[in-house]
């Protein structure tokens, strides 16, 4: 099939695999949102915990912290398309339980920890396979940046697009339905990956263990100053600024006195803010210079943070939250996509496993340490000292940038990478 013209922001959108994917996943990722602002909203009406908001974030992701590496393998292993057929069709059932135990008022707390817990396992191999399949999506290994980029955008156009339905959804029918459109959204998924054309296989398939594969890729992650640094500089915003959407129903509900439309407005910001950092980064013609724009926009993302910390006047709150979503994606997008540019192919699962457990396997530490600090002394604080910790981190990577500078700049010439613009 020829290649649709389109503009530079859109061009990887002109591989057939690309678009069936980009579509699949952009209403999973909708459908995604509604569950997830729905079991954060059926959490705390049930318990009116901070702490146990935080165990159950924690479990949505842990799996991705004690199977991801192990996931990362299998990655570079299987057959990734039968491997995420199974992963959707599991989530989809998920979903399907929870749908069933709150529409006949089963659900219990220890229901939705079990259910975290189901789905933070099935997310822990899903991910690195979806991570690892960016390559297989476009023909044009030049569009492969676009095409991360193009993915950030849409998984955050979800963020807008989610909260602010499952707002309406929460205060007109109730959190079933919202699971119930998560489950048909895995359809679409399932839809699009039988509908692509894959290319042959051309891994071959590795005569070492497990564990000797896996040691492999930790080497290669440990022997080069840009993915430690970008790795260990995505864990610590993942720690730090990744917990507010966990917490932020306690915002809703007890300083802005507001419902689930408050907590869609809070989270909708936040996706609006995310969505624009990526279509940025769709817009840009090469990954170089994207060092300073991560050090820049993870020192943000911890300065909103902290000045919404204490913010009583809702307005005001969501341009700060902007900002706060904005910067922490645009940091962990970039990251992505510098690493995903350099990495061999043979090596792509495993390294989408190291940022995988980066980003969303520490999260549930950050987590269960934030909803531990909030049920303690108080989310304010917790948000306060996070903000704080973030802006560190940033400044940590920014005084090793030019030693990343230094390693990356050969290897874009090697690939053949456009000078920054």
């Amino acid at each position: 099939m020829p290649a649709i013209p389109l503009p530079r922001t859109f061009r990887a959108l002109r591989h057939r695999n690309f678009r069936l994917f980009f579509i699949g996943q952009g209403l999973s990722m909708i459908g995604t949102w509604l569950q997830q602002v729905a079991m954060g909203w059926l959490v705390y009406r049930l318990t009116d915990s901070a702490w146990l908001l935080g165990v159950v974030a924690f479990c949505n992701n842990i799996g991705i912290l004690l199977f991801g590496n192990l996931a990362g393998v299998l990655a570079d292993r299987i057959d990734r398309r039968r491997g995420l057929l199974t992963t959707q069709s599991l989530m989809l059932v998920q979903a399907v339980v929870l749908a069933v135990l709150v529409a006949f008022h089963w659900v219990q707390t220890w229901h939705l920890i079990a259910l975290a817990l189901w789905l933070g396992t099935c997310s822990a191999f899903d991910v690195p396979m979806r991570q690892s399949m960016y390559v297989h999506f476009v023909e044009d290994r030049g569009d492969l940046a676009n095409a991360i980029a193009l993915n950030s955008m849409l998984v955050n156009a979800a963020r807008v697009i989610g909260p602010a339905v499952a707002g309406i959804l929460l205060a007109l029918t109730g959190e079933a339905v919202c699971f119930a459109l998560n489950a048909l959204s895995f359809v679409a998924v399932i839809v699009a990956v039988l509908r692509m054309h894959w290319p042959a296989d051309i891994r071959g398939h590795s005569a070492d263990g497990w564990w000797t594969s896996w040691v492999e890729g930790a080497r290669y992650a440990w022997s080069l100053e840009p993915v430690r640094s970008l790795l260990g500089l995505v864990a610590a915003l993942a720690w730090t600024i990744a917990p507010y959407s966990s917490l932020m129903p306690v915002y809703a509900k007890d300083i802005f006195g507001g419902g689930p439309h408050t907590l869609g407005y809070l989270l909708s910001a936040a996706g609006l803010g995310a969505l624009v950092s990526t279509a940025y980064l769709a817009r840009r013609a090469s990954v170089r210079g994207l060092g300073l724009v991560i050090a820049v926009s993870a020192g943000a993302s911890g300065a909103a943070l902290a000045l919404f910390s204490y913010m009583s006047v809702l307005p005001v709150a969501l341009v700060l939250i902007v900002f706060v979503g904005g910067g922490v994606i645009l940091a962990a997008a970039s990251c992505n996509t510098i690493l995903q540019t350099i990495v061999e192919d043979r090596l792509r699962g495993r390294l989408a496993s190291f940022y995988t457990l980066a980003f969303l396997g520490v999260s549930p530490l950050g987590n269960l340490a934030a909803g531990a600090i909030a049920g303690a002394i108080g989310t304010r604080f917790t948000f306060l000292l996070n903000g704080l910790l973030a802006i560190a981190a940033a400044g940590w990577y920014y005084r090793r940038l030019p030693g990343v500078r230094a390693v990356l700049r050969p290897m874009y010439e090697r690939l053949g990478v456009p000078g920054h613009r």
